[in-house]
């Protein structure tokens, strides 16, 4: 039972280096990280100064509606190592960036885009004829 309670309380060298090992192999597999519940006033300069403190920041970029120019909600950053993007994850993930809690999680990779439709013929104005075996129309 002592020992149980040693493993679980953290106390046992062991696990401490084993625990470690773990936190060292890092879930991350890139430096970009996904920054989700951002504030509709949220800029790509608020999101940099918010993340600049845990390390070198290649980008800081808050996703935007094209129609309206304001921020849908999230945002990407990216560092150059990702022991930097691990530590920027810890740091600011469930804290407040203007008023809002952020979630910090990493970036998937982007999705191909389907290729878009053929051009519809400009002399096709949406009027499609019946092509019944046998039918003439007349």
């Amino acid at each position: 039972m002592a020992l149980l309670r040693r493993i679980f309380s953290g106390s046992s060298t062991i696990v401490q280096a084993q625990y470690s090992s773990i936190r060292l192999n890092s879930t991350l597999t890139s430096p970009k990280l996904f920054v989700s519940g951002l504030s509709r006033y949220t800029s790509d300069e608020n999101l940099k100064k918010a993340f600049e403190q845990f390390g070198n920041l290649t980008e800081a970029k808050v996703i935007t509606d094209r129609a309206t120019g304001r921020s849908k909600g999230f945002g990407f950053v990216s560092y150059e190592t990702i022991e930097e993007a691990e530590k920027a994850r810890e740091g600011m993930n469930a804290k407040f960036l203007d008023g809002w809690v952020i979630f910090v999680d990493p970036a998937k990779p982007s999705m191909p885009r389907p290729p878009p439709p053929p051009p519809q013929d400009p002399m096709n104005f949406g009027i499609t004829t019946n092509k019944t075996v046998g039918w003439t129309g007349r």
